[in-house]
């Protein structure tokens, strides 16, 4: 159990949990959190999971923890880890099972008052084209030889079949493809629950979501983007669906037996993990760098299809209906980079879980246009609620990874949430604000209310109070759908 006086503040927004804390820790905790927003982490078990996962083979650096992390599957939401490559260890719950679920933006000329009258036409032509729900099947059916195909080429695939373009691949994370994914390393089910989910949004809390450019805070930086005061912007938040979770929940149980075989002992069998350099862990690596493409695939077809329905009820009523790609990021995946540690360069695995990647200015990796200006970050706010672009800096790169938050983050439970809160009530309260709501029922809706999550405001004036990122501009939903 971690209390606050376990704690050691460092400043305003960054807190320690020392190595001394317990015996079997291999590095310490940092916390990126506020005075407010520690108090609402202590309420769960996020800061003791961080602590567990500190006991992780191979580990450098700090386990570090951002503001909107809550309690998750052994590893907790908000967590970022890095292992020594390649003898470190790889740990599916530190990754998740939504692998790279994550979330692209897109930009408009579209004005907010031009656009005003059609908006809920829009929803409903959002709504329409890209199907949302548990297990739902989209409009696509592929061949396994194709889902292999997609698996290996992530966002090629999509371009070499239409659904994107250039400018599209070029402002994805790794543009759109992790290299070493291997399909031979999915199982049969997985591949086949993956098969008709392409272009599909899933349940829970991902949403695709119309937004309007309510303040810009860095002028520069959102002119690089395409992002304008009072125009229109397009979020969509999604994963790999059934395929992601079915890559995961089959490693999970593969590493139950590689634990005992490699004789590594953890705090908490949900952290189940393999050396790099093992079969599993190769295994692993090679599984899960497909569902990486797949979700690449998957926000790029969803991203096509949110086109068509903007073209179909805007294209003759504004000037210009074209949706422009400022960037797609994962926030839930195992990634090998080459970052500072103890002052030296080295080759590490970064795990994060409901972490973004916020990479600074100079990353030979991003859209020469986001070198200057660094890699652009999403942080999507609670349903009804702001969301926000931010961009990486150097002091990420020093002190979280090149990381930073990813979202609000829950405060209460999804059975809490549809216990305590009605469906059409918050429906109402939310059109009442003038934001057009599409979702597949009631129960989900209440699930994802804003009371659920924690301020999003807070959790950015967090991570940018602790340096770690930039505000670029803040958006404000118009029309949300959901599964």
């Amino acid at each position: 159990m971690v209390t606050r006086r376990d704690l050691k503040k460092i400043n305003d927004f960054e807190w320690e949990i020392p190595k001394t804390f317990r015996a079997d820790m291999r590095v310490s905790v940092r916390i990126f959190v506020s005075e407010h927003l520690l108090n609402e982490a202590m309420r769960d078990k996020s800061l003791e999971q961080a602590v567990n996962a500190a006991t992780l083979p191979g580990l450098v650096g700090h386990v570090t923890v951002m503001p909107d992390m809550h309690q998750g599957y052994g590893f907790p939401i908000g967590g970022v880890a890095a292992t020594r490559y390649p003898k470190g260890v790889i740990s599916p719950g530190a990754i998740g099972y939504d692998i790279n679920c994550g979330v692209r933006l897109l930009g408009s000329q579209i004005t907010f008052e031009e656009a005003r009258p059609y908006l809920g036409d829009l929803a409903t032509a959002l709504d329409r084209n890209c199907p949302s729900g548990v297990g739902k099947g989209g409009q696509l059916r592929l061949s396994e030889k194709e889902i292999n195909r997609l698996c290996v080429e992530g966002s090629r695939w999509a371009l070499g079949k239409g659904y994107a373009t250039q400018a599209d691949v070029r402002r994805t994370e790794e543009q759109g493809q992790l290299k070493g994914a291997d399909p031979s390393m999915v199982s049969e089910r997985a591949k086949k629950r993956g098969r008709p989910q392409v272009g599909t949004l899933g349940a829970g809390n991902h949403f695709i979501e119309v937004d309007l450019v309510e303040e810009i805070f860095d002028p520069h930086a959102a002119q690089v983007m395409g992002l304008e005061k009072d125009n229109l912007a397009l979020q969509i938040h999604c994963g790999s669906r059934g395929f992601g979770h079915q890559i995961c929940s089959d490693y999970v149980r593969t590493f139950q037996g590689a634990v005992k075989r490699y004789g590594i002992t953890l705090p908490d069998r949900e952290l189940v993990c393999a050396p790099m350099d093992s079969p599993e862990g190769e295994a692993y690596l090679g599984a899960m760098r497909c569902a990486a493409n797949y979700a690449f695939v998957n926000r790029q077809v969803l991203a096509h299809w949110a086109r068509e329905a903007f073209d179909e009820v805007l294209g003759r009523r504004v000037r210009n209906a074209n949706l422009h790609q400022i960037y797609d990021i994962a926030h839930n995946m195992g990634k090998i980079e080459t970052h500072k540690v103890d002052g030296k360069e080295m080759k590490v695995c970064v795990h994060r879980k409901g972490a973004t990647r916020a990479f600074g200015p100079g990353y030979q990796g991003l859209p020469e246009e986001y070198r200057e200006i660094g890699q652009p970050v999403l942080v999507p706010g609670s349903m009804g609620t702001a969301s926000w672009v931010l961009v990486g800096t150097e002091a990420s790169m020093q002190r979280s990874f090149g990381s930073s938050c990813h979202g609000a983050g829950r405060t209460m439970s999804r059975s809490k949430a549809k216990k305590t809160i009605w469906g059409e009530d918050l429906r109402k309260g939310l059109e009442s604000e003038g934001i057009h709501i599409r979702a597949g029922s009631m129960a989900g809706l209440a699930e994802e209310a804003p009371a659920a999550y924690k301020d999003v405001d807070s959790v950015v004036d967090t991570v940018t109070g602790a340096g770690i990122a930039k505000k670029v501009a803040r958006l404000r939903p118009v029309a949300v759908i959901k599964g």
